[in-house]
């Protein structure tokens, strides 16, 4: 079964944007933030996994002689953390990102 022409325009213009420079840069740049942002999350992680495992005294101590333990407000901020990464990685998808995109875009055209 022949190829429809349009299918044939549709893989001209991938081909011409997987070999475009700015493409490359585009994904390599992405790849290596992300696996920045995983391994500072993993980080964050195992290290609070790590202080559950051999840091119960301190977890377990209290904040101010209530029932409140120092545990409490260092698994707020493993939340916190994952969620401010994750505004980090969309600031920069909204602003570098985009912009290689748009002009990657513009040149296929």
């Amino acid at each position: 079964m022949a190829e429809s022409p349009k299918a044939n325009i549709h893989a001209v213009a991938h081909e011409h944007i997987r070999n475009n420079p700015k493409f490359q840069e585009l994904v390599s740049k992405r790849r290596a933030f992300a696996w920045l942002l995983s391994a500072v999350m993993l980080s964050i992680y195992f290290g609070f996994i790590l202080l559950i495992a051999y840091g119960k005294t301190f977890l377990g101590q209290s904040l101010s002689g209530g029932v409140t333990t120092v545990g409490f407000p260092i698994g707020v901020g493993v939340i916190l953390s994952a969620i401010v990464l994750t505004g980090i990685y969309v600031r920069r998808a909204n602003t570098e990102f985009d912009e290689l995109n748009r002009q990657i875009l513009e040149e296929a055209r």
